[in-house]
């Protein structure tokens, strides 16, 4: 990945910091099915006794109080390359904050065992190549047992469909009340992007060592994958 990536995206989400929750549910179609889903494999997976999580590209804090909100017992660690969305997490997450890391997630990742890995709309602004050694990095932070979530946005599987994704995309964010500068904003924004499709990312999460991978939300170019890392 070129320096200037992580580095302009970063500034790209900063700039937006204070209005981006709001946006986040104008521009995210199927919004709490999607963040929802996060919170059922964490169910599954931890049994209701998730203790340490931490949440790549943590933003604004949205996925994080999710899973606030589902496990009260939960301290969650927060790592963004944004210091005004991790101000904005920190003010909403109050004291179920373990720690904030300032960081790029291209670089190492906080010391586990983590119980769970999370993130939401974060990795794909990464290369292909960056993804796949995040995989392994974060399979290597979790405690035997343990789960990675990513909601994500996906490209399609095959290129002739992506205008197919971009078109239904639009068209769902003005039926939620986006208006046509916030979309014009946001595919200023996904200049950044590097979405991979859901195979691919389910490949390479197997490849990373996870036991079991799956694709258990999907609505166009939203989508939750999970990888398992097995138990023993």
């Amino acid at each position: 990945m070129s320096a200037a990536g992580p580095i302009a995206s970063a500034e790209a989400f900063s700039a937006h910091a204070r209005d981006y929750t709001a946006l986040r549910r104008r521009l995210v179609p199927g919004y709490d099915a999607f963040y929802g889903s996060v919170v059922d494999v964490l169910r599954l997976a931890g049994d209701g006794g998730l203790r340490r999580v931490l949440d790549l590209g943590a933003g604004t804090g949205l996925l994080s109080a999710e899973i606030a909100a589902a496990f009260p017992t939960a301290r969650i660690e927060l790592l963004d390359a944004s210091e005004p969305m991790l101000a904005e997490a920190r003010e909403r997450l109050g004291d179920r904050v373990g720690a904030v890391h300032v960081a790029d997630m291209a670089g190492p990742l906080p010391d586990g065992p983590f119980d769970a890995v999370v993130s939401a709309l974060a990795i794909h602004h990464l290369a292909d190549a960056d993804k796949r050694t995040l995989m392994a990095r974060v399979h290597d932070r979790l405690r035997p047992g343990g789960v990675f979530v990513n909601a994500e946005q996906v490209a399609a599987p095959a290129r002739a469909l992506q205008p197919v994704y971009e078109r239904r995309w639009a068209a769902d964010c003005r039926a939620l009340g986006a208006s046509e500068r916030e979309l014009d904003d946001a595919r200023e924004r996904m200049r950044h992007d590097r979405c991979a499709d859901v195979e691919s990312q389910l490949a390479w999460l197997r490849q990373a060592g996870f036991s079991a991978a799956d694709c258990v939300y999907k609505a166009w170019r939203f989508a939750v994958l999970a990888g398992f890392k097995e138990a023993t």
